[in-house]
């Protein structure tokens, strides 16, 4: 699969376009590059999400390393999701990888209490990071629906990652900030009688 990058700078995009994965070439404000950028700018955020992890001060070293695996293993599967993205009909993903993404989600969830009100994107940094890979999530969701419908080769488990995803950032928040110790902020509907 291509060539590994040993010069940055290549001067073949300074007309507007790009390299795929597959040898061709598209404008850079092509969908398929928004979708890309997209992911990449997931990966990104969750970079910073484990980094914040690792700075947070955890009860034990084990839950540490718990929420790193996972999201090393998220950001190798986001990289593999820009892959597929970048070379049509390419799969690298696989089922695999959502069925662990539900039983986590169903783990994390068994120790939550129940959700019966709106909570803000808030909290503890860790938490808020979280909340920000979920939006930017459902971001390349709608892009990567966008494309898979104008081009048949985006696989249906690119698709369900991005979905499940966007669901395991919102539990994840929701975890993050109780195994900090604080409490959710709530949404408050009648928020403007305090004004």
């Amino acid at each position: 699969m291509g060539h590994r990058l040993s010069k940055i700078y290549t001067r073949t995009g300074d007309t507007g376009t790009t390299g795929l994965g597959d040898g061709s070439r598209t404008a850079k404000d092509d969908l398929r590059i928004h979708t890309l950028g997209d992911i990449d700018e997931l990966n990104a955020v969750v970079g910073v999400l484990r980094a914040q992890i690792q700075s947070s001060a955890f009860d034990d070293a084990d839950t540490f390393q718990d929420w790193d695996k996972k999201l090393s293993l998220i950001q190798h599967w986001l990289f593999d999701l820009g892959g597929e993205v970048c070379i049509p009909n390419y799969q690298l993903l696989q089922q695999k990888c959502i069925d662990f993404l539900e039983n986590d989600i169903d783990q994390m969830n068994e120790n939550l209490p129940m959700l019966k009100d709106f909570i803000l994107p808030s909290g503890t940094l860790a938490c808020s990071y979280a909340h920000q890979a979920r939006a930017v999530c459902r971001r390349a969701e709608r892009q990567l629906i966008s494309l898979a419908q104008r081009d048949q080769n985006i696989q249906a488990t690119a698709l369900q990652l991005l979905n499940r995803l966007s669901d395991w950032f919102f539990v994840t928040s929701r975890t993050l900030q109780h195994q900090s110790g604080g409490a959710e902020v709530l949404w408050q509907k009648n928020i403007n009688d305090q004004i």
